[in-house]
């Protein structure tokens, strides 16, 4: 697979494209946090056809992960940070199709309130100047898809 860019924690403030999302959810932040470092995180998310960690626990900076897109988009993933039960964030290394020069994603749990909040930051240089609605769409649905499976 083709590689992308590397970069550091950085690149989730000065990103050319950044979409950030606040979740105020109705459970724990340990909750959260499983969800996240499960051996199957996010499988509630439909357009995700799979996300799977390949490195052995316990995780930590330098952990992999592989994901698929709508069956279509495959993605390698190694993460740049990992604050155990707060925080995590990832960098593709190597994509099947040349979408982007650089991507990753940002997540941060908190307590909130009797809940939590997750902000889940998806920060990306595009390798060309398409896409930047269906970037949108595709990251509206893995949040409205956690929202609801957190909340049901």
């Amino acid at each position: 697979m083709p590689r992308l860019e590397p970069f550091d924690v950085d690149f989730f403030d000065s990103a050319p494209q950044r979409h950030s999302y606040v979740l105020d959810l109705p459970v724990s932040p340990e909750r959260v946090w499983r969800g996240l470092a499960a051996s199957n995180p996010l499988w509630w998310c439909r357009l995700l056809s799979s996300v799977e960690y390949t490195s052995p626990r316990p995780f930590g900076v330098g952990t992999t992960r592989t994901a698929a897109v709508l069956g279509v988009l495959r993605l390698r993933e190694v993460f740049i940070r990992w604050e155990e039960g707060r925080r995590q964030s990832f960098a593709v290394d190597s994509a099947n199709l040349p979408v982007f020069r650089r991507f990753g994603e940002d997540y941060l749990v908190e307590r909130s309130g009797e809940g939590c909040r997750l902000t889940w930051t998806f920060a990306y240089e595009p390798a060309f100047k398409v896409g930047g609605r269906l970037n949108a769409v595709v990251f509206g649905s893995l949040v409205a898809d956690t929202k609801r499976h957190f909340s049901a």
